[in-house]
């Protein structure tokens, strides 16, 4: 969980409200709270062990997200994550996912690029043992070194996000083992460019590697 640079949001992680607002939309992304679910005010403070100022902010910031909506003099319902957010964020990250691969090969430092040569060796064996819930935490570190390696908070804290909200539909598609070894072969040719200083080429295999995960899902049939 972090705080959105980009957009300079109110919502600071260490603040009260952001503790809210982070444990809510973890419930939300993860499907524990249902979509059109009523959030409750009281009921959210209660368990939460706050007063109702934090929680009605946190339910603020997360109808600017697009998770909740809130209704006058009905309250604040869960919106979630449809299928088109989930198609549109694909996209999206395709594109940044490039742009942070190309700015990574001016900004990686070696031991950035030690770690991700680490990662993929590690989801190698991590495949061979058929322990893809290990595989799944390897691949989120994968993405989020890649994300530190193009030294841009703005592409990482975009990213990062996109990255949180789809983590769940992850889980699902890189537990299986086909899909697993492609990603892990799509990550080290990523890296392989990378340090080869070959820009063009890094951005094009990351940006390639994102819509294949994203053709995976279709495969899925989460939709046509």
């Amino acid at each position: 969980m972090i705080e959105n640079d980009a957009t300079e949001r109110a919502v600071n992680r260490y603040s009260l409200t952001g503790e809210v607002f982070y444990n809510i939309r973890e419930k939300i992304l993860s499907g524990e709270y249902k979509p059109n679910e009523e959030l409750k005010e009281n009921t959210l403070a209660t368990n939460l062990g706050v007063s109702r100022t934090p929680v009605r902010e946190a339910l603020r910031q997360l109808e600017f997200e697009g998770l909740v909506k809130i209704i006058p003099n009905k309250g604040a319902f869960v919106l979630g994550i449809s299928l088109k957010d989930i198609r549109d964020i694909y996209e999206m990250r395709s594109l940044l996912e490039g742009l942070c691969a190309r700015k990574a090969c001016e900004h990686a430092t070696k031991e950035l690029l030690d770690k991700l040569d680490e990662n993929i060796d590690l989801s190698e064996f991590y495949c061979n043992k058929g322990d893809f819930e290990k595989v799944v935490s390897l691949d989120n570190e994968f993405h989020h070194l890649l994300y530190e390696a193009s030294d841009s908070k703005l592409l990482k804290s975009h990213l990062t996000d996109f990255h949180h909200y789809l983590e769940r539909i992850r889980k699902t598609t890189l537990t299986e083992k086909s899909r697993a070894f492609t990603s892990m072969v799509e990550h080290r040719a990523i890296i392989d460019a990378i340090k080869k200083g070959d820009a063009n080429e890094a951005e094009k295999l990351a940006n390639t590697h994102i819509i294949n995960a994203m053709q995976n899902i279709k495969d899925h049939g989460l939709w046509s």
